[in-house]
């Protein structure tokens, strides 16, 4: 398996362009669930490109965002820098070269899956204030959202590298239980959901890590597969991809 941390060097452009938010629902749900407020310092692991870190600066937080990638982590300090809450740093979750005791939630966006889970919960422990949570937030595709959804599904199942190692779709319950292990977490879901024409719809495919580059096998079959799927689907020139918005909130144990 390629090195989770260069996997979207050659796709920061793709994934500035088509991937989805994340709800402004999930501020409110932080609120409620894990006593999030404006006044609050966020690491944001895993940055890439800002998505989750631009949520809570619009919240009023201050925000470290932390990302290994160096593509990624500079398109995120470009499209963040009219905030002054926002500091960029070059680390990794298992190492975020962040002070002990510095932040009060610890936030995660689409990337939990590529971590060593054991050192990411002892590092997170370690930068956390006390008593101090950790949210865990994916956007799931609904693949039984229609046929659209379960045909785009398919081409990935089809023509995806290592789709199947490496979506975070593996985690289940079981994994997410083992990483807080004796500590108490709840889970929410909220809707979500994006609207593409063709070439939108393209530039989305191909911001996942395990499609084909345009220079490797299938990379030709998946865009004819995926033209055909949207020609197929479209309504007024536009499909739109659903998801559901998983947010996992809580304090790990310390064992």
């Amino acid at each position: 398996m390629r090195d989770p941390t260069t996997r979207f060097s050659d796709r920061v452009a793709d994934y500035l362009r088509s991937r989805p938010s994340y709800p402004t629902d999930l501020l409110a749900i932080l609120e409620g669930e894990a006593g999030l407020e404006p006044t609050h310092r966020v690491a944001d692991i895993g940055s890439g490109t800002g998505l989750l870190s631009r949520l809570f600066l619009d919240h009023g937080n201050s925000v470290y965002g932390v990302e290994p990638n160096r593509e990624m982590r500079e398109a995120g300090e470009q499209i963040l820098a009219a905030y002054p809450g926002f500091a960029s740093v070059d680390g990794c979750a298992e190492s975020t070269t962040l002070p002990e005791a510095c932040v009060d939630l610890v936030a995660v966006g689409q990337a939990f899956h590529w971590f060593d889970a054991p050192r990411a919960r002892a590092e997170f422990l370690r930068i956390l204030r006390p008593g101090r949570p950790v949210v865990l937030v994916w956007n799931d595709r609904r693949e039984d959202a229609g046929p659209f959804m379960a045909g785009y599904e398919r081409l990935l199942r089809d023509y995806g590298t290592d789709y199947r190692q490496v979506h975070h779709r593996r985690l289940g319950e079981v994994e997410i239980a083992d990483f807080f292990g004796r500590g108490i977490f709840g889970c929410r879901t909220l809707p979500n959901r994006q609207s593409f024409d063709l070439p939108g719809l393209q530039a989305r495919l191909r911001s996942s890590s395990y499609v084909p580059a345009p220079d490797e096998p299938g990379y030709a079959e998946l865009m004819e597969g995926i033209g055909e799927l949207f020609e197929t689907r479209q309504t007024g020139g536009r499909v739109v991809l659903e998801y559901e918005t998983r947010i996992y909130f809580g304090r790990p144990s310390i064992s």
